[in-house]
């Protein structure tokens, strides 16, 4: 069996009973299952449909996302996600090359590598290169005032662990950044790049090995084998390019609010609803959230 789910913005919560209801007799479903009024609901199928892409890009434009899954193994026991546009809404990178007067130019690279039209560790070094002589207290300046978390990224956290889930932060920015967004959101271990210092200041380098896309995919291999799970066992999160690898071996590789590249690679694309709905598309209601 498979489980259909659709879902839509919390802040609009326009999901429509007669669309549900349609669908599901459309394609012979199940009863629906409500798992927030108005914003959620499930219902499962025997079978995935023919035209589900099509059906997914009229309801991309009602602002309805929809993702079908099978049903079994969809509560996971792990999550691995991502940090850049993903937990935090800004990239930490172009936050600190904006205060280095250098913001468009690394924005500008920042977007094309997400998009896999750069290579990531390529861009990286150009990018922390342009960073040097930034005062090392800048970080903690951005951090203050620059960056803002995800919406349901600490129901998302906190729930999957109350129900015993593991959660691990793995970003291709820096350690600096992921370990205050760890501490906040719940994460039991995050891992990144590190920033080099020296006499105060940026050198405009960072540590090797960079941790890029496959360093997530070894992420993703290593704890698994350490909790001893399955890696179909683990849901992912990301947005960009260098998240991939970690998304296609992940048991459920979640594109949220990603790039078009990085969404033409995923079956589970999440545009409309924020991070709770990682939540739904395991089958938890609203009532049992975390918040």
């Amino acid at each position: 069996m498979l489980t259909v789910t659709l879902l839509t913005s919390p802040t609009e919560r326009r999901l429509d009973a007669a669309l549900v209801d349609s669908l599901r007799n459309a394609w012979g479903g199940g009863d629906a299952l409500w798992l927030a009024v108005d914003e959620a609901a499930e219902f499962s199928i025997p079978a995935l449909p023919d035209n589900r892409w099509n059906v997914w890009e009229d309801l991309q434009r009602a602002c309805v996302d929809l993702v079908i899954q099978p049903s079994d193994n969809r509560r996971k026991k792990m999550l691995l996600a991502d940090m850049d546009s993903t937990m935090i809404r800004q990239e930490c990178i172009d936050e600190l090359a904006d205060e280095a007067g250098v913001g468009a130019h690394v924005a500008d690279i920042t977007a094309r590598a997400m998009n896999g039209e750069l290579n990531f560790e390529a861009a990286l070094i150009e990018r922390v290169g342009l960073l040097k002589g930034l005062p090392e207290p800048i970080i903690e300046q951005v951090l203050d005032q620059r960056i803002t978390y995800m919406p349901g990224g600490y129901e998302l956290v906190a729930t999957m662990k109350a129900h015993g889930a593991y959660a691990a932060l793995v970003s291709g920015g820096f350690t600096a950044f992921t370990a205050r967004v760890a501490a906040a959101l719940g994460f039991d271990e995050n891992r990144a790049n590190t920033l080099l210092v020296a006499d105060g200041k940026l050198t405009g380098d960072v540590a090797r090995p960079i941790l890029g896309k496959e360093a997530k995919v070894q992420a993703l291999v290593d704890i698994t084998q350490r909790l001893g799970i399955m890696q179909a066992d683990v849901l992912a999160v990301g947005d960009g390019a260098n998240d991939l690898g970690m998304l296609g071996q992940a048991g459920s590789g979640v594109a949220l609010h990603a790039k078009p590249a990085v969404q033409a690679q995923c079956d589970i694309r999440i545009n409309h609803g924020d991070l709770t709905a990682l939540l739904f598309i395991q089958g938890y209601g609203r009532d049992v959230f975390i918040t």
